[in-house]
């Protein structure tokens, strides 16, 4: 079957150009379906990057089907190829018009077509590099034979740019008690300044990879969660798939759990034997380091020992409450506690869960309600919450999507809107007017909330007494 050609109205993006497949005859095309929000989507870009090194003769093409209504915004899509390094261009497919034309079901899933037009197969899930280096090896010299390939043709990759400014898509804000630790995810570090946004101390070289050591020399990728115990802070490790601890008075940072590769889900064990998957939020209840494990729908739990188990949900992706065990989870993002309770935002259902003895929802019903709309919980709705934080029986969440700061009262079940209009921006002032953009994380110190305004590449600060929202000016500078 010759693949079906893309509609002329399509917009395209992270290329100069549009492309048709009949003027890419003589290469191999491969069709990435993706949407940005999707953590398995995130695990093969370095797989598709790898691909595109390794075979010259390849083209990648993506074609972004959003699942969430923000994820249709040109800005944002282009935000995301921007914070994931994405070089190959993106076809936007919002009327998933590709997506029913080649039969997909799933993200992430992949056509292969030949230099002569012809589709080859289909698959979805991860681990596409392992599946087609085999099936190129083979292929390549038999269309070279045939006359087929024709290296002439080219589609240039697009390096991406870094974003100017001290943050760089920060993710997670936490608080020792003094200072805010704030993870400046694609910087690849870790800093800590006082609550006027004074330096105090790095963690990481901002080099991207992994490496440990002294603060200084030490490698991070992509960093999310962080807890602090004591004088150790514990890091997310989000894209090296670790847990690592950082050693605040010696200025070290070391691994403690983790391989360094995506696995799949299992029993865990020792930290440094045992497989993670996009480690993306951690927090300390009890004796345990609980973990938001994003990349197998799972929370896991680690003693300071370094032991590390699943603690809640089977593995399956989905909305199920019931025993630890068996309780399916969508995407956990981020971790919060009352001191009894874990509380936890499963992004992927939009939804706002706990765990006490079992696991429950709050908000949310199954992987494809979501909305914008506060008041009773068992009306409410969110849209891909990533951020979360308990004080005084209220949960305050960041509802990314929505590009808002709400807060769920446990005793009432309730939740409002603190701040945010509800769409993507960049504006100081009383709660309802400020604008945040994809906001992932939110602490609190004292009477006010420290937030990762994600997109907008900053902290933002809302006081809760006045309910003004400002702009932490960040002075990085020893």
């Amino acid at each position: 079957m010759i693949a079906p050609e893309f509609p002329k109205d399509l917009i395209w993006l992270n290329t100069d150009r549009r492309y048709t497949l009949r003027e890419l005859r003589g290469r191999f095309v491969l069709l990435d379906f993706w949407t940005y929000c999707c953590i398995n989507c995130m695990h093969v870009i370095p797989e598709l990057k790898m691909l595109e090194e390794r075979y010259p003769e390849l083209v990648v093409i993506g074609v972004h089907s959003a699942k969430f209504e923000n994820e249709m915004r040109l800005e944002n899509i282009e935000r995301a190829i921007m914070r994931y390094g994405i070089e190959h261009p993106v076809v936007v497919d919002n009327d998933q018009i590709l997506w029913r034309t080649y039969g997909i079901r799933a993200w992430p899933s992949f056509v292969l077509i030949a230099p002569d037009g012809e589709i080859l197969g289909r698959t979805s899930g991860e681990g596409i590099f392992s599946i087609l280096v085999p099936i190129l090896d083979q292929l390549i010299p038999e269309y070279e034979k045939r006359g087929s390939l024709n290296r002439d043709v080219t589609v240039p990759r697009k390096a991406q740019k870094k974003v100017s400014g001290t943050l760089s898509f920060p993710g997670k804000v936490v608080s020792d008690g003094d200072n805010i630790f704030i993870s400046d995810s694609n910087n690849n570090r870790i800093l800590i300044v006082s609550p006027d946004g004074s330096y105090v101390d790095v963690i990481g070289s901002g080099e991207e990879g992994y490496r440990d050591g002294e603060f200084g020399v030490a490698q991070l990728f992509r960093p999310q969660g962080i807890a602090v115990v004591g004088d150790v802070a514990y890091i997310a490790d989000t894209e090296n798939h670790m847990i690592r601890a950082a050693d605040l008075r010696r200025r070290t940072l070391v691994r403690v759990a983790g391989t360094g590769r995506s696995g799949y889900p299992s029993f865990g064990g020792r930290g440094d034997e045992a497989s993670l998957s996009s480690p993306w939020d951690i927090v300390f209840s009890g004796e345990h380091l609980y973990i938001a494990m994003a990349g197998f729908h799972q929370i896991w739990r680690m003693d300071l020992d370094g032991m590390v188990e699943p603690f809640a949900g089977s593995g399956a992706e989905g909305i199920v409450d019931g025993p630890l065990e068996m309780a399916r989870l969508a995407q956990p993002s981020g971790l919060t506690t009352d001191g009894k309770r874990i509380y936890f935002v499963d992004s992927e259902s939009s939804s706002l869960r706990v765990i006490d003895g079992e696991v429950r929802t709050l908000i949310g019903r199954d992987l494809f309600y979501f909305g914008d709309i506060d008041g009773d919980f068992g009306r409410a709705r969110l849209q891909h919450p990533m951020g979360l934080f308990y004080r005084n029986g209220s949960i305050y969440v960041a509802d990314t999507y929505n590009h808002k700061i709400k807060k769920a009262d446990l005793s009432s079940r309730t939740i409002h809107t603190l701040a945010g209009t509800g769409r993507p921006g960049f504006a100081d002032g009383p709660g309802g007017l400020a604008a945040f953009y994809e906001p992932s994380g939110l602490t609190f110190l004292g009477d006010s909330i420290f937030i990762a305004d994600t997109n907008n590449h900053a902290v933002r600060i809302y006081d809760s007494r006045s309910g003004e929202v400002s702009t932490m000016r960040i002075d990085v500078k020893k």
